[in-house]
């Protein structure tokens, strides 16, 4: 079962500002993207359910994390229906990332207290979500969508919404600037933190640094 509440992950996400998106079918590669997060600072990561059997990687991380990395909020996404909602609940899942706005998996989510974040991609689909209980919206696409411009579109008159862009984040200073300063909760960031670079050559310290380096620039624009 989830080892932080709902509410623990939500403000851990708020406060860091990044949550790391990955997914690989080698367990032992999942473990150094995982400590060289952590490294950096990271606090809330998630493993993405992709591939057959990513339930058996991610059980084997669930117990990593808990001996190794302590306070590391792990959590799954991907997730489009109740029965994989329950599975990934039931191997520890601390939070669960779905595409779009599932009613069912929202249910599912909500009995075990477990902090369940949609993807929306309108205002409407936002609203939809808040109603069925999320505390964090995942903006999905994030570029396509509409940008930072439609994040503070949304914030002006729904400032309590707290949105989480993941597609179009970039860890470089202007595109952080550009999210923060539009009113993000937090961002989702997958290859664009995690490069195809770092992963051929096995520079984790890389990893770590540019987690480190992202974090600095969310703290200098993230609002209270």
């Amino acid at each position: 079962m989830a080892q932080f509440t709902r509410l623990q992950v939500a403000l851990t996400m708020g406060q860091t500002g990044l949550v790391p998106v990955f997914y690989h079918t080698d367990a032992a590669l999942c473990e150094r993207v995982l400590r060289a997060c952590y490294e950096g600072g990271a606090r809330v990561f998630e493993f993405t359910n992709r591939g057959d059997f990513a339930h058996e990687t991610f059980a084997h991380l669930v117990r990593f994390c808990a001996s190794q990395l302590p306070g590391l909020m792990l959590g799954i996404g991907s997730v489009v229906e109740p029965g994989t909602a329950a599975l990934y609940l039931q191997l520890g899942a601390n939070f669960v990332v779905s595409p779009a706005v599932h009613e069912d998996v929202a249910r599912t989510c909500h009995r075990r207290k477990v902090l369940w974040i949609p993807g929306c991609g309108s205002v409407n689909e936002i609203s939809q979500a808040e109603a069925l209980g999320a505390e964090v919206v995942k903006m999905f696409p994030g570029a396509q969508v509409g940008g930072p411009k439609f994040v503070a579109a949304v914030k002006g008159p729904c400032p309590w919404t707290s949105i989480m862009p993941t597609g179009g984040v970039e860890p470089t200073e202007e595109s952080l600037k550009a999210w923060f300063e539009a009113g993000v909760y937090c961002v989702g960031m997958g290859s664009q933190l995690v490069t195809s670079s770092i992963l051929q050559t096995g520079n984790f310290a890389a990893l770590a640094d540019s987690v480190r380096q992202t974090l600095a620039i969310i703290a200098k624009y993230k609002r209270a």
